[in-house]
């Protein structure tokens, strides 16, 4: 109960946050254009308490979701009297800065977020940054189906031209059960090839997985991180902590550079993908590892046992110590840097948003509405207060994003019919109320069966068609 009340409440800081910056937009673009603005709303419904300042009244409301902002002459159903300060007694082009004011506002804080973190805090795996080389492939995955093997070096993946490892992931990320180009440089050949995406089910979610293992750094360890309680691995002595270094008397040695191979290449191990070779194909024998675990160094020996048609031992590896770059950087670098993680998270949402359009994916499983995003909000509130920082620059993002959807009722629908008043004026015609009241009608059932569906989607995925979660093995998590 207790976590349910700390994710209900920031999931409200954090969503009432980001629309009270955007509704911020609109009231500090009205008053400076001298729009009387009526009510500026902290919250919706029943007024909790506030201050009235010249005209208007700043409140705090009943339901902490956000907030709005009442100008004087904006409803449609307002009775207008043609006063200077009313919304609609203003030019086109003073109306359309106080549209796009709140997406313009979400958005400048979808930059500024990032920018400040990494003023403060700038950490990153230097493998996400570097040319995408491949250090192992899993057994049976669609990697090894389309026939890619250690040392080859990823040139091209869905069209991306040579792509770094955070490409990599994200193309198999956004591609699940689709087959995607892929171009390979193995010595000094070049390889084209096709890779059937695989799907994993994260939670309620469906991303693409591959069996592709990146070179984490010359430093990197491989350890036990969860052991399956009952399995043969707790059976045998395996604790969490533990340091695989050899298998079967394989060394195991993730640290080998794959660009550099070694003469005795079959004979040592280099990442969880071959910890999980070596064991699923024991045939059930005995599988002997060796781990170090503080100062000793320990053989344990476990017989794997059929799950799923294969044998398990059922433990989760893990890569530790990967390089990573951790440092602060200074207002130019942090402007770049993110300039480039909003430009990044632009082109994932346009091809993911591309996928639905053409068919290649289904609705259900892009869109996201607040029963979702407030379970995603809560496991960020885990984890510290830095990922919630970064998702409330994500959700800003997204929000200014989607109010400039041409939808009567957002922002962009009013950017829409001013564009059309403007058309309609060239030929002497007018936009009248009426017309203005249909399209408002319109656009608010768009509004509430795209909230019906999102929320009802949210909910089967997350509490309906639930399943039980899956036996933990020797699956290697990244």
């Amino acid at each position: 109960m207790e976590i349910l009340i700390k994710s209900a409440v920031v999931f409200a800081l954090v969503l009432g946050g980001m629309i009270v910056i955007h509704e911020f937009g609109h009231f500090i673009v009205a008053k400076l254009f001298g729009i009387r603005v009526d009510v500026f709303s902290v919250g919706f419904g029943r007024r909790l308490f506030g201050l009235k300042r010249g005209d208007t009244d700043y409140r705090v409301s009943l339901i902490p979701l956000g907030g709005y902002v009442k100008m004087a002459g904006e409803s449609l159903d307002e009775q207008r009297t043609g006063a200077e300060y009313e919304f609609m007694s203003k030019p086109k082009w003073q109306r359309f800065c106080v549209a796009i004011a709140g997406p313009v506002m979400n958005i400048l804080t979808a930059f500024a977020i990032p920018a400040i973190i990494s003023s403060i805090h700038y950490e990153i795996p230097v493998f996400k940054t570097q040319a995408a080389i491949v250090n192992a492939v899993q057994a049976g995955s669609p990697a090894e189906a389309a026939g890619i093997q250690r040392s080859d070096v990823i040139l091209s993946v869905d069209n991306r031209e040579t792509p770094t490892w955070r490409d990599v992931d994200d193309s198999i990320a956004i591609n699940p059960d689709r087959d995607l180009p892929i171009t390979v440089r193995r010595g000094h050949e070049l390889k084209e090839l096709t890779i059937h995406v695989g799907t994993m089910v994260v939670g309620p979610e469906k991303i693409g997985e591959a069996g592709l293992e990146a070179f984490y750094g010359p430093r990197s360890k491989i350890i036990v991180v969860q052991v399956a309680s009952g399995s043969p691995a707790e059976q045998a002595g395996l604790k969490p902590r533990d340091q695989i270094v050899k298998v079967n008397g394989k060394p195991l040695v993730p640290g080998d550079n794959p660009s550099e191979p070694r003469a005795d290449q079959a004979e040592v191990l280099h990442g969880q993908f071959d910890v999980t070779r070596v064991i699923q194909s024991s045939e059930g024998q005995p599988v002997t590892i060796t781990v170090k675990r503080g100062d000793e160094e320990l053989q344990i020996q476990a017989t794997p046992r059929m799950e799923e048609g294969r044998p398990r031992i059922g433990f989760y590896p893990a890569t530790t110590d990967a390089d990573i770059v951790v440092t602060k950087l200074g207002p130019g670098a942090a402007l770049k840097q993110s300039l480039s993680e909003n430009a990044r998270a632009i082109e994932l949402t346009k091809n993911v948003l591309g996928q639905v359009f053409v068919g290649k994916r289904s609705f259900g499983d892009t869109f996201t509405g607040p029963v979702g995003i407030a379970q995603i909000v809560g496991q960020a509130a885990e984890e510290g207060a830095m990922p919630v920082f970064q998702l409330m620059g994500l959700l800003s993002l997204n929000l200014g994003i989607f109010n400039l959807l041409p939808i009567p009722v957002l922002d962009g629908g009013l950017i829409f019919m001013l564009a059309l008043e403007a058309v309609l004026g060239l030929f002497g015609l007018p936009l009248s109320v009426r017309v203005r009241e249909r399209m408002m009608q319109v656009g608010m059932v768009m509004l509430m069966l795209l909230m019906g569906f999102v929320i009802f989607n949210d909910i089967s995925k997350r509490f309906v068609s639930r399943t039980a979660p899956p036996a933990t093995t020797e699956q290697p998590r990244k």
